[in-house]
């Protein structure tokens, strides 16, 4: 059996539905060597999927110097499955400094336009995924890679926004755009495992050896939704603790 089809059994076991969205967080890392390369990982993604699924996988750039170009820039804080990802044939990859990529039939409206000033909201394609019923696999990463909760902190209102900037190109020149962004450290992010699995929608297992999770994006957005309502902070260290979230909290006090 091949390194794809493996993974793409191991994925059907964890509950991959096949046929629908799929959006993927994963280090390559967390495998040790056990899958081959990051196209072995990625064509098991595929099989899993479905000949009617679409995968989805982060594809924004670190670099807010340089406009984004959805043809030529790298992705390498994404991890290396991520940057090989938007790369191979039929990819479609969204031209934002906020890009997602896909493959599928749905990929096309899930990386259509989207707006720099509100990166994950519904008009974004974490928010269009979100629209589809989409299936949120973290491999070898936990919910502070998953970007779905952002959306979540959207939907809620949240008020906690810091500066952001990204270059891009109007009229020929490099210009730089500035807007406020829901950010901050997202290790709390980690309180959804006992969040959804209170509730039992989450599956954990293994994916050759490297530990995986698998929710609805709607039961994630669903179950952050109602710890934020309750206290807007609850992703949010203490003051004191980390200095992304103390920055966090000063925008609202300010």
């Amino acid at each position: 059996m091949s390194f794809a089809d493996q993974i793409a059994d191991d994925l059907v076991a964890l509950g991959v539905s096949g046929d629908g969205v799929l959006v993927v967080h994963t280090a390559f890392s967390s495998f040790g060597g056990r899958v081959g390369a990051p196209a072995n990982l990625i064509e098991g993604l595929r099989i899993a999927a479905g000949a009617r699924g679409t995968v989805v996988m982060p594809s924004m750039s670190d670099d807010d110097e340089q406009p984004f170009d959805a043809i030529s820039t790298p992705c390498k804080g994404m991890g290396i499955v991520a940057d090989t990802f938007w790369r191979m044939p039929g990819v479609s990859r969204s031209d934002s400094p906020h890009s997602f990529a896909a493959l599928g039939p749905h990929a096309a409206e899930i990386t259509a336009p989207h707006p720099i000033d509100v990166p994950h909201g519904f008009d974004s394609p974490i928010g269009r995924a979100y629209d589809l019923d989409a299936e949120v696999l973290l491999l070898g990463v936990g919910h502070d890679a998953n970007t779905i909760v952002h959306l979540a902190e959207n939907v809620a209102g949240v008020r906690y926004r810091l500066p952001k900037y990204a270059t891009v190109m109007r009229d020929g020149h490099l210009v730089r755009h500035h807007y406020d962004e829901i950010d901050h450290c997202c290790a709390n992010f980690a309180l959804l495992d006992a969040w959804l699995e209170a509730r039992g929608h989450q599956q954990r297992g293994f994916i050759a050896g490297a530990p995986a999770r698998l929710a609805s994006a709607r039961d994630v957005v669903a179950a952050a939704l109602e710890q934020l309502r309750e206290n807007e902070m609850v992703f949010l260290h203490p003051r004191g603790v980390c200095a992304e979230c103390d920055e966090a909290r000063a925008s609202v006090e300010q």
